[in-house]
């Protein structure tokens, strides 16, 4: 399997409340609405946003990354409302070696109602029917409760953490690493996506 197998026209995931999709060209603002939030952007590797200008530039990124049919982040969207609260994603994906990491942000107001968890179980899913994965990691700082409790309720297993492993916003940090691999998923597995090209 190649990369532009699948990200050569991302697909759109839906579960009971979510809908997995594309950036749109609007999006700039709701993009800037979490990503300048400095309680949402604390345990991200990237910048708080200062200026709607920094969300327009991630868009711009994300778009390009459509029309190169590379590894690409999905827009998360309520169904209810039609508003885009956050971004889950492939951070990484080597199809040779069958395996690819998540990452995820979600904002603020959204948090503690598993809107993430079920976000991340639609990649988790994705994956290992789609794109022919056999293992998929996620990693989170060491202090960041909340991403490992995301992590550990979508399945994956706590591996051990890398001390020290990257310096960024001023301190070197410690990462946990969580991983489910596919005989993980297929023991627990029960349908949650339905796919829309």
């Amino acid at each position: 399997m190649e990369i532009e197998d699948i990200y050569g026209d991302l697909p759109t995931l839906e579960t009971e409340r979510l809908r997995l999709r594309k950036f749109y060209k609007d999006d700039a603002a709701a993009i800037y609405d979490y990503a300048s939030n400095e309680q949402v952007t604390k345990y991200v590797l990237w910048e708080t946003h200062q200026s709607i200008k920094d969300s327009e530039a991630f868009l711009a990124f994300a778009l390009n990354k459509y029309d190169e049919k590379d590894v690409s982040p999905w827009a998360i969207e309520l169904k209810r409302n039609e508003r885009m609260i956050g971004t889950v994603d492939f951070v990484w994906w080597k199809p040779k070696d069958k395996t690819a990491e998540l990452g995820y942000v979600l904002s603020e107001p959204y948090w503690g109602q598993g809107i993430m968890t079920e976000a991340v179980n639609a990649l988790v899913e994705f994956g290992f029917n789609n794109m022919e994965l056999e293992r998929i990691q996620a990693k989170c700082f060491a202090e960041n409760i909340s991403s490992a409790r995301v992590m550990e309720k979508a399945g994956l297993i706590y591996e051990g953490t890398h001390r020290r492993a990257i310096y960024v916003k001023g301190a070197h940090r410690d990462f946990k690493v969580y991983a489910i691999i596919r005989e993980d998923y297929e023991q627990k597995h029960q349908p949650l996506v339905r796919t829309r090209s």
